[in-house]
């Protein structure tokens, strides 16, 4: 027991919470005891470090190609909601109307809620293709993936959807695919919109 309190004490000699470099205030004070390594300067450590490990050569970011795959399954989810709710409304009214009860309502509102459901996961299902696929394309061509490609993506899958009901259903389209293409570039990009005012505002504080 004499050897080992001698060379514990030792062994702690060299390591004193005097020393600046190896000195921490806070609740790492209490660990100076068990070991001496405990004991450090976070300023030898890093601040800033990548939460996750790229290939090199790789996007930090998901692209368009990796996104299409959740944007097309959470629009067809969507949809099928959407329509099962307006389906089961408008069938509850249908059925009211109707007269119909016990087994028969169930059966119809079943009727309506599935096919209601269906035909609108279907139409947000090709919405969402079309806008993948321009999407992809207009960044594989570009190089790059931007805000210029979320609204062109967009006004041109409005174009396309609405092509065969004439041209001004298909301007129709267009226009509505870039309103809200737009509109969530700028939501998006609020921040930075927030930081071009606060810089060139002539009456800002220096």
């Amino acid at each position: 027991m004499g050897d080992r309190t001698t060379y514990s004490g030792s062994m702690y000699s060299d390591f004193s919470n005097k020393d600046s470099d190896l000195n921490v205030t806070g609740s790492t004070k209490n660990l100076a005891p068990l070991s001496p390594y405990l004991n450090f300067n976070p300023v030898y450590l890093p601040q800033s470090q990548p939460e996750f490990i790229f290939p090199e050569g790789a996007s930090r970011q998901r692209g368009r190609y990796e996104l299409a795959f959740s944007q097309i399954g959470v629009s067809c989810m969507a949809g099928a909601t959407i329509g099962g709710i307006n389906g089961f409304y408008n069938g509850l009214k249908s059925t009211t109307l109707a007269g119909h009860t016990g087994k028969l309502r169930r059966t119809q509102l079943l009727n309506y809620v599935m096919k209601q459901g269906a035909a609108t996961a279907n139409t947000l299902g090709v919405i969402a293709v079309m806008y993948s696929g321009f999407g992809t394309i207009l960044s594989w061509m570009r190089g790059c993936d931007d805000e210029l490609n979320t609204i062109s993506a967009a006004t041109a899958t409005g174009l396309l959807y609405k092509s065969s009901a004439g041209l001004r259903k298909c301007a129709i389209g267009g226009g509505v695919g870039f309103t809200l293409a737009a509109a969530y570039c700028l939501w998006s990009s609020r921040d930075k919109l927030q930081d071009f005012r606060r810089e060139f505002n002539p009456a800002r504080k220096f």
